[in-house]
C-alpha cells in the first residue's frame, strides 16, 4: 500500500516537474555562472535535456565546465544511441588531449568504456578503464570500479564482479559518498539475484533505494536499482510489488529517455504478467522491451528481449514460436557474446521448447549447452566468494547503516518539527478564521437589521404613496359628485381610474414580499375587476387574463398599468353598446428578450370611418406611453378590437 501511494506521488511530481522551464534548470552559461550538473545538482528537466546540453557545451567557459557538459552529454547518450554517444566521447578525448587535461581525459575514458561495454567489446572496455585509473581523482574511482564490475559480470565471473563492487563500497565509505555506496549495494543486489539468492538481493536493493531517495535525484542508477528490486520481488513470487517497482522504473526511464533501463524493466514486466497469466499484457511489455533494445541498437538487450518473449511462449505452450524466438536470441548473441549467464538461460528455455515440441534430440543438445554455460557461471568458487562477500559487505556497511539511521532520525526530527510548526500555523489560522467569522456574523447581523429597517421604511413609503393616491381618488370622486356636466364627469372619472391603477401598484408593493417589482397577472386581474365594478358591468363583461406569473420593475409596471387601464376602459365604454355582452382578454408575455402586451375584446370593433368618440385623451395617453417605452403599437379590428404593443423591458422612463 505504501509503495502504491509513493508511486502515485511520484507520478504527480513527475507531471509537475515536466511543466517547468528546462534550460535554466541545467545551464546558466551566458552570465558566467557554472553548469548545474545533471543528475547531481538537478534532475528538474525532461527528455530534451540532451538537446539542451548539445546546444550549450560549445558556449561554455572555462574548459572544465565545457568538458563536464560534454562528458555528461556523451555518457547519457549511451542510454539512447551508442554511435552518437561515442562521437561525443571522441570529441571530448580530442579536446582534452589538445588542452593537455589528463584528469578529464581519464573521465572521458570511463564514459568510453561504458559505451564499449554496451557494444559487447568487453576487452577494450577493460583496457580503457585500466588506462584511466592513474588519470582520474579518487572520487572518480568508485564509478570506474563499477564499470569494471560490469565487465566481469558480463563475462560470467560473478565473484570478480563482486570484488569490484566491494571496492566501490569502500571508496564510498571513505569519501562519505552515498551515491557510490548506493551503487555498490545495487550491484550486489543484482549479483545475488543472478546467484538465485533473492531474499539477500532484495535486502541490498532496498538499502540502495533508501540511499538514492535521500539524495532526491532520479538518475540512471536509481532507475536501474528499481528494476533490480522488481526482479528480486518477481523471483520471490511477490508479483504486485514487482509491478509497482517496475512501473516506477519505467516512468523515470520514459521521462529521461533511458532506453537501456526501459528495455530491462519491460522484460521483467513481461515475465511478471506471464506468471499472472495475463499474456496480452505480457506480449505488450515484450514488444516494448524489444522496441527500446532496437532503438539503442544493443545486441545484449535485444538478445535478452527475445529470450523473455521465448519464455512466455513456452508458458503458453506455443513451442514452435518459442523455438523461433529463442533461436533469434542465440543468433544475436553470437559465439563471442561473453555473457554465459543469459546464454545458459537461452539454451535452457530452448531445450524446454524442443522437448515440448517432441524434438528430443534437439532438446538434449540445447540442454547440454545449458549445463556447460551454467557450470561456467555458477562455480563453487563464485558461490563461496559471493557468500563471503556478504559478510564483508555487512562489516563494511555498519558505519553506513549507523549514518543512515542517524539521517533517518534527523529526518524524523525535522518532520516532527515541521508538523509542530504547521500545527501552530493551522491553530493560528483557525483563531484568525474564528475571529473573522465572528466579525462577519456581527456585520451580517447589523446589515440584516439595517435591511429590515430599510425594508420597513420602503414599505411605509409605498403605503403612504398608496394612501395619498387614494386621497386623490377620493377628492376626484367628491368633485365628480358636484358636476352635472356629463363630459366633465366622464373626464373626472377616467382620471380617478388612472390614479387608482397607480395606487394598486403601490398597494401590491406594500403588501408583497418584493419591494421593487410587481406581479403583473394578479395586478391585471385586480385592476380589471375594479374597472368592471366601477362601470357596473359584472353581468355584461367577462375578463380573462391569459399569461404566466411575471414580475416587472415598478418603473415599468406603472406605464403598462396606465396603458391597460386606458385600453380596458375604452373597451368597456365603446365595444359593448346597448347592454351587449362580451369578453376582454389581457396578456403580457416575454419572448426573445422583449415584452408583448395585448388587450383584446370581441365587441363591435373600432369604427374607423366615424368621428373620434370621447375626448381622445386616452388614445393620446396610450400613444405617449408607448413612445416612452420605445414600443410599437399594432391595432387589429376583425371582428373585435385587438391592441398589441411590443417593447423592450429596459426602456421604462
Amino acid at each position: 500500500m505504501e509503495k502504491k501511494i509513493f508511486y502515485s506521488v511520484f507520478l504527480f511530481s513527475f507531471f509537475i516537474l515536466n511543466c517547468t522551464p528546462l534550460f535554466a534548470q541545467i545551464t546558466e552559461l551566458y552570465d558566467g555562472k557554472s553548469y548545474k550538473k545533471i543528475f547531481v545538482e538537478t534532475d528538474n528537466f525532461g527528455a530534451s535535456y540532451l538537446d539542451i546540453l548539445e546546444e550549450s557545451f560549445p558556449l561554455a567557459k572555462p574548459d572544465s565546465v565545457k568538458f563536464s557538459i560534454l562528458n555528461d552529454l556523451a555518457y547519457y547518450w549511451h542510454t539512447r544511441n551508442l554511435t552518437k554517444a561515442m562521437e561525443f566521447t571522441k570529441t571530448g578525448l580530442a579536446l582534452t588531449k589538445t588542452s593537455n587535461d589528463t584528469l578529464w581525459e581519464g573521465r572521458f575514458q570511463i564514459t568510453e568504456a561504458a559505451i564499449l561495454l554496451r557494444k559487447e567489446k568487453l576487452d577494450q572496455a577493460e583496457k580503457v578503464l585500466e588506462s584511466a585509473k592513474c588519470k582520474v581523482m579518487e572520487k572518480d574511482l568508485a564509478h570506474l570500479n563499477t564499470q569494471l564490475g560490469y565487465v566481469y559480470e558480463r563475462r560470467g565471473k560473478l565473484g570478480k564482479a563482486a570484488d569490484y563492487a566491494l571496492e566501490a563500497l569502500r571508496l564510498g565509505e571513505k569519501l562519505n559518498d552515498n551515491r557510490a555506496i548506493a551503487m555498490a549495494y545495487s550491484d550486489l543486489s543484482n549479483l545475488f539475484w543472478k546467484q538465485s539468492k533473492f531474499e539477500t538481493g532484495l535486502e541490498y536493493g532496498l538499502k540502495s533505494l533508501l540511499l538514492y531517495e535521500e539524495r532526491r535525484i532520479n538518475d540512471l542508477d536509481y532507475d536501474f536499482t528499481l528494476f533490480v528490486v522488481g526482479s528480486n520481488y518477481l523471483s520471490l513470487g511477490r508479483h504486485e510489488e514487482a509491478l509497482n517497482y517496475l512501473r516506477h522504473s519505467i516512468a523515470i526511464g520514459e521521462r529521461y529517455g533511458f532506453y537501456n533501463n526501459l528495455s530491462d524493466a519491460y522484460m521483467v514486466m513481461l515475465d511478471t504478467y506471464a506468471y499472472l497469466n495475463e499474456f496480452e499484457k505480457a506480449e505488450e511489455a515484450g514488444s516494448n522491451a524489444l522496441k527500446y533494445a532496437e532503438l539503442l541498437d544493443n545486441n545484449f538487450l535485444t538478445m535478452r528481449s527475445w529470450l523473455s518473449i521465448g519464455n512466455v511462449k513456452n508458458l503458453q505452450g506455443k513451442y514452435t514460436s518459442a523455438i523461433d524466438c529463442l533461436e533469434k536470441s542465440i543468433t544475436i548473441a553470437t559465439d563471442d557474446f561473453g555473457d554465459a549467464f543469459f546464454l545458459s538461460q537461452a539454451y535452457e528455455a530452448l531445450g524446454k521448447a524442443h522437448a515440448g515440441n517432441h524434438q528430443y534430440k534437439e532438446a538434449y543438445t540445447a540442454l547440454a549447452k545449458y549445463d556447460a554455460y551454467k557450470a561456467a557461471v555458477f562455480t563453487a568458487e563464485a558461490d563461496n566468494r559471493t557468500s563471503l562477500l556478504r559478510t564483508e559487505f555487512d562489516v563494511a556497511g555498519k558505519e553506513g547503516k549507523i549514518r543512515s539511521q542517524e539521517a533517518l532520525i534527523s529526518k524524523q526530527r525535522t518532520t516532527q518539527n515541521l508538523i509542530i510548526v504547521i500545527a501552530g500555523l493551522l491553530l493560528l489560522l483557525l483563531l484568525i478564521s474564528y475571529k473573522a467569522i465572528q466579525n462577519k456574523l456581527k456585520a451580517n447581523k447589523m446589515l440584516e437589521k439595517q435591511n429590515k429597517e430599510k425594508e420597513f421604511l420602503l414599505k411605509e413609503i409605498h403605503h403612504r404613496v398608496k394612501n395619498n393616491l387614494e386621497i386623490v381618488s377620493s377628492l376626484l370622486s367628491l368633485q365628480a359628485a358636484r358636476i352635472d356636466d356629463v363630459y366633465m364627469l366622464s373626464t373626472i372619472q377616467e382620471s380617478q381610474y388612472r390614479v387608482q391603477s397607480m395606487g394598486m401598484i403601490h398597494q401590491k408593493l406594500y403588501i408583497g414580499k418584493n419591494l421593487v417589482a410587481v406581479e403583473m397577472k394578479s395586478y391585471f386581474e385586480q385592476l380589471g375587476e375594479y374597472i368592471i365594478d366601477a362601470f357596473a358591468a359584472n353581468e355584461q363583461v367577462h375578463l380573462k387574463v391569459e399569461m404566466q406569473n411575471l414580475e416587472l420593475d415598478v418603473d415599468l409596471a406603472i406605464p403598462i398599468g396606465l396603458i391597460v387601464n386606458e385600453l380596458f376602459t375604452n373597451s368597456l365604454k365603446y365595444a359593448f353598446p346597448k347592454g351587449r355582452k362580451g369578453k376582454i382578454r389581457i396578456s403580457l408575455i416575454e419572448e426573445k428578450g422583449k415584452l408583448k402586451l395585448e388587450v383584446m375584446d370581441n365587441g363591435i370593433g373600432k369604427q374607423l370611418d366615424t368621428n373620434t368618440q370621447g375626448t381622445g385623451f386616452g388614445t393620446q395617453l396610450v400613444e405617449l406611453l408607448t413612445k416612452q417605452l420605445d414600443g410599437k403599437m399594432i391595432l387589429k379590428i376583425n371582428p373585435g378590437t385587438t391592441v398589441s404593443i411590443q417593447f423592450e423591458p429596459g426602456k421604462a422612463a
